[in-house]
């Protein structure tokens, strides 16, 4: 068979099956996945200071649940507080699990370079790889804000070494 042929045949077998796949079936018909995670409690907002990391366990004390908490001093996405500056991530390069507890930088806001292969994130912009070989972005801990008490209510992304975030 001719690269061409191969070409062709793929391509129109791969539209025969999205189309089959999608008769009588709508996105609306799809029920979202919906992950439940603990709430905890991480820390007061006003015990933060700008561009010092607050060490914290979630969403449980399983391998890999360090993580680390923030004021950024500029707004940042999923950031919360009157500044929408306060933010955190799991301690884990999405590589290969490096850690990367202690590689805050607050000139570029950004977390690594992971001792494995150098891979560095950008936390202003959730935590998306600025360079190095991961090929996913730091897991963002989700946060909620009640009164002056921060709460860490889920994870977007995939802790490193998990098949879901609430295995420990």
């Amino acid at each position: 068979m001719s690269r061409r042929k191969f070409l062709l045949t793929s391509g129109v077998s791969t539209a025969t099956v999205m189309v089959t796949m999608n008769m009588g079936t709508s996105l609306a018909d799809v029920p979202a996945m919906v992950a439940t995670y603990p709430r905890k409690k991480i820390a007061k907002l006003s015990d933060l200071k700008n561009d010092k990391p607050v060490d914290f366990e979630y969403p449980d004390k399983g391998a890999y649940a360090q993580s680390m908490l923030v004021k950024l001093g500029q707004e940042a996405g999923g950031g919360i507080g009157p500044q929408k500056d306060v933010v955190a991530f799991n301690n884990f390069c999405t590589h290969q699990g490096g850690d990367l507890t202690g590689t805050y930088k607050a000139d570029t806001k950004s977390m690594g370079a992971c001792p494995l292969h150098l891979s560095t994130y950008d936390l202003t912009r959730h935590g998306i790889l600025i360079s190095g070989q991961a090929y996913q972005s730091l897991p963002q801990v989700l946060l909620e804000l009640k009164g002056d008490d921060i709460y860490a209510v889920g994870v977007f992304g995939l802790i490193f070494g998990r098949y879901d975030n609430l295995q420990g």
